[in-house]
């Protein structure tokens, strides 16, 4: 992890540490989505941002979003703005990371088919900015 860079790091969008299951995980039955189920969210979600984007050229992602789209299409209310800044804050966070995770959390609530983005939304897409915190990977 010391060899990426910081800068690096900005541009990747998702961090996730992935650690070993333990086989009582692995063993123990648990009834979550399935594959299937969550194709027709993506599916759907990526419809939301065909709609979203259809009259702009060559646009067809929230990834894709400039700054002043980011703007006016990644709206968030007071709790969210108080948790986004609480995180940038905290975690010692940079613009482009501040960018990044409203473009995230954007798509997050495509996934949940939902017009506004949530405070939850934004905790999600910041809890996957889980490289920029410090402690990671051990």
């Amino acid at each position: 992890m010391n060899k990426i860079s910081g800068p690096l790091l900005d541009r990747i969008d998702l961090h996730v540490e992935v650690t070993p299951v333990a086989f009582n995980e692995l063993s123990n039955v648990k009834n979550g989505e399935t594959s299937s189920q969550i194709r027709e969210r993506v599916i759907k979600a990526r419809e939301i941002q065909t709609e979203r984007y259809k009259d702009i050229v060559g646009m067809y992602a929230n990834a894709q979003m400039s700054s002043k789209q980011l703007r006016e299409i990644c709206v968030i209310d007071k709790v969210g703005e108080a948790l986004l800044k609480k995180a940038m804050e905290r975690l010692n966070l940079s613009a482009r990371a501040y960018d990044r995770i409203l473009k995230v959390s954007r798509t997050i609530a495509d996934l949940s088919a939902t017009e506004l983005i949530k405070p939850e939304h934004l905790a999600e897409a910041i809890h996957y900015r889980s490289l920029d915190r410090e402690g990671w990977a051990g």
